[in-house]
């Protein structure tokens, strides 16, 4: 009878523990969501302002091309969104969004933290804990254009295989695609 009530305990605490574990792991992915979710939500943002400078530059800025390279944008609105979709996740951002080049694109490095903890469990000192993440996004362009191609003059954009046509002298940022044509917003490896 001791052997089987010290066994029932072991296999009860146990089952307790692991009940302990799985809390934190479901924490851990909450907070990796909300990292993920804050990371692309930065990058789209300034994914947008992209699309609204190339829109201002054409046919006012001899360098309008740099912006389908991705180059150009300031980040003004990647915090407010990082931190908009970090608490629509029940989490706040404690790390960035930090500029972060990936294989030569430009992207947001976040680090978030859940709201809520792992919860009482009988590991002690669980009920304060809060799960962190971090994640990466990167915005890529997705448009090829001659390395010789006039900024004066039209240009061809093959962006995926869909082809536009943008003329500096004949131009309205109404004509201007969907941000997402012209550049690919994705979590980073």
């Amino acid at each position: 009878m001791p052997i089987y009530i010290w066994l029932t305990g072991a296999l009860l605490f146990a089952a307790l523990a692991f009940f302990a574990f799985a809390q934190a792991a479901s924490a851990r992915n909450g907070a990796q969501s909300a990292a993920d979710a804050a990371a692309l939500a930065a990058a789209q943002a300034s994914r947008d302002e992209l699309l609204e400078g190339l829109g201002k530059a054409v046919g006012n800025d001899e360098n309008w091309l740099d912006w389908l390279d991705g180059k150009g944008f300031d980040g003004a609105d990647a915090a407010a969104a990082a931190g908009d979709l970090a608490a629509q996740n029940d989490s706040d951002v404690v790390g960035g969004p930090e500029d972060r080049e990936v294989n030569g694109f430009p992207g947001y490095w976040v680090e978030v933290q859940t709201r809520y903890t792992v919860g009482d469990t009988v590991i002690p000192g669980t009920e304060t804990k809060r799960a962190k993440a971090h994640a990466t996004a990167v915005i890529e362009p997705r448009c090829d254009f001659p390395l010789d191609a006039d900024p004066e003059k039209p240009v061809e954009l093959d962006c995926d295989g869909t082809e536009f046509e943008i003329d500096p002298k004949d131009f309205d940022p109404l004509d201007l695609p969907d941000a997402s044509d012209l550049f690919s917003v994705h979590l980073a490896d």
